[in-house]
């Protein structure tokens, strides 16, 4: 908790807001999150996310990374201790809720062209409707070559958006209907052209979309087949509030405690252990695939450390000696939408990071649950630190709940705990995060990785 260590009362109900905790630290706060909101309003995809981290660690000597597949990446610093003796993790994610094109997206109907989507992680879909989006994403090539594309971010170039329908005919069709059958995934369709080839005897505003397509990307219509294209919400990030106190994006779950991690592992000195940084996909998706948690990216990236530090070692056996973070967001108390949180549990928004010991849904379904033990370590580390904390659980027990990476590495029999960030808005196209926990969450992973 974001408590004073000079405070004689240890309640947990007297909150300290992190501001005042870290008084006399805005200016390291708004260093921080200038750099953070350059990072936001660039990186909207996991590929760019990979990209963009391997340019920013290029500067600074002692980093080393193993990539997959251009959607995940583990960086590392050498500590002093053997990797046999465990190492140091934090794990987040760099994928966010979006909407991906449809294998063969593109058709026509009432001389529009438009392009079939399917929305990825979960989404409320009404939000997507009636507001910029821009496309981000790769089309790879039957000659082996690629095309990275990114349409719709500046003011010189269009965008694209899905339709609404007029209120005044929406009764029957959105209004009677509960807000989950109102809004159905088919018609989450983008918006891309309406100008036709006059010279086409069907389909001719379709026919001039691939032209242009042909001409600006040298793209087929068979292209698609062959594409990882994203349809995210346009425009940069951009600060919140008469006071310029939070941060309002698109992807502060989870990009916000990437960052975070990334930043942590380039200041942090000293390292007792050796630190992983590792940033996976698939995470709003159930950590499927071969770049999400579930794959065994993890152990090849052991393995590729102790190969280049001539450690002979047994992966496994290192990661079940090892402590790790799985840095992801929480839910914040929620103003206007209280009665789904019990607030003597809930986190709030501007007390610091949130420290989440077990997630899950119910009676802790699908939960992995950090031990007392752990936890102790936890907050004796952050309090040493003096770094505003807090706890907090995902809503009240029966109104739902949701899940983090950190099930899967526990597999390994590693030590790990939930930590992150309490947003506003999660899952929304333009989520809220406050400042002081933004900075808040880079100062705890920073201590992890340092502290013994």
């Amino acid at each position: 908790m974001a408590e004073k260590k000079t405070s004689k009362n240890k309640s947990r109900q007297e909150r300290i807001s992190g501001w005042e905790w870290l008084k006399g630290k805005n200016k390291e706060i708004d260093a921080y999150c200038q750099e953070y909101m350059s990072f936001m309003s660039e990186v909207k995809t996991e590929r760019e996310a990979v990209d963009y981290v391997k340019k920013v660690i290029g500067a600074y000597k002692g980093i080393e990374y193993l990539e997959n597949r251009g959607k995940a990446i583990a960086l590392w610093k050498k500590g002093k201790a053997g990797l046999k003796e465990g190492i140091r993790i934090v794990v987040a994610h760099i994928d966010s809720p979006r909407l991906d094109l449809k294998v063969n997206p593109l058709y026509e109907d009432t001389d529009i062209a438009m392009l079939k989507t399917h929305y990825y992680g979960g989404i409320k879909k009404y939000q997507w409707l009636a507001r910029p989006l821009a496309m981000h994403g790769r089309i790879a090539k039957e000659d082996g070559s690629v095309v990275d594309v990114v349409i719709g971010e500046r003011d010189s170039e269009p965008c694209f958006t899905i339709e609404d329908l007029l209120p005044h005919l929406a009764q029957k069709v959105q209004y009677n209907k509960k807000v989950s059958d109102a809004f159905e995934g088919e018609r989450l369709n983008i918006i891309v052209g309406s100008r036709p080839d006059t010279g086409a005897k069907e389909n001719k505003v379709k026919k001039a979309v691939l032209d242009l397509l042909k001409r600006n990307y040298n793209i087929e219509e068979e292209d698609f087949v062959s594409a990882d294209l994203e349809i995210v919400p346009s425009g940069p990030a951009r600060e919140i509030g008469l006071d310029s106190s939070m941060i309002g994006a698109y992807g502060h779950d989870d990009r916000s405690c990437a960052w975070a991690a990334v930043k942590a592992l380039i200041d942090a000195k000293g390292l007792p252990f050796t630190s992983v940084v590792l940033l996976v996909d698939k995470e709003e998706i159930g950590s499927e695939g071969n770049t999400g948690a579930k794959s065994r990216f993890l152990e090849e990236a052991v393995w590729d450390i102790g190969e280049k530090l001539g450690s002979d070692i047994i992966p496994s056996r290192v990661l079940f000696r090892s402590l790790a973070i799985s840095a992801d967001v929480n839910g914040a108390l929620d103003p206007d939408y209280p009665e789904v949180h019990e607030k003597t549990n809930a986190a709030r928004l501007g007390y610091g990071i949130c420290v989440t010991k077990f997630t899950g849904s119910r009676g802790k379904s699908g939960s992995s649950e950090a031990r007392a033990e752990y936890m102790a370590w936890i907050r004796s580390i952050l309090n040493k630190r003096n770094i505003p904390w807090q706890t907090g659980e995902l809503g009240k027990i029966d109104e739902g709940g949701g899940g983090t990476v950190a099930k899967y590495l526990a597999e390994y029999g590693m030590e790990i705990v939930d930590m992150g960030p309490a947003l506003l808005s999660m899952h929304a196209p333009f989520e809220i995060a406050s400042k002081v926990d933004l900075y808040s969450t880079y100062l705890a992973y920073r201590a992890f990785m340092e502290e013994k």
